[in-house]
């Protein structure tokens, strides 16, 4: 028998352990998901000005402010502004919900402001044909790779 050898006794995971790397902490960070429910971060200040008319756009269209003690995973400093005290607010963002079926309403309507958009560009183009020289509009496109060499 080899005589140089360790013994299988000191061999452990810990000495084959992979050496800890740092990483920067999120600025935003994800809550913990709720069914219905869909998290945005929106602006209520800009450096250190209140940005009524955005925070009041937004609370209009659904937002629903996050309250603190619903997410205590979540550190937030105390925000400036009074009305949003209990809130969970980061660098004058503040973490609002709304029901998934608003989010789906607002994702298909400015699908269809795109596809009417993209309706009228095409009216246009094709309006400026000719029989003798038609236009060309494909609108697929396709994704290769590469084979390697």
């Amino acid at each position: 028998m080899a005589e140089n050898r360790l013994n299988r006794d000191l061999e452990t995971r810990e000495t084959a352990k992979r050496k800890v790397t740092w990483r920067p902490p999120e600025t935003l960070p994800n809550p913990i998901a709720q069914d219905g429910y869909d998290f945005r971060w929106v602006r209520i200040s800009t450096l250190g000005t209140p940005d009524a008319m955005n925070t009041s756009s937004k609370l209009r269209e659904g937002y629903e402010p996050v309250r603190a003690v619903d997410h205590p995973e979540i550190f937030s400093s105390p925000a400036a502004d009074e009305r949003f005290k209990d809130n969970v607010v980061i660098g004058g963002l503040m973490l609002c919900k709304i029901p998934h079926e608003f989010t789906e309403a607002r994702n298909e309507y400015y699908q269809g402001q795109t596809d009417a958009q993209m309706k009228s560009v095409d009216n246009s183009f094709m309006r400026e044909g000719d029989p003798r020289m038609p236009l060309f509009a494909d609108k697929k496109s396709n994704v290769t790779f590469g084979k390697g060499t």
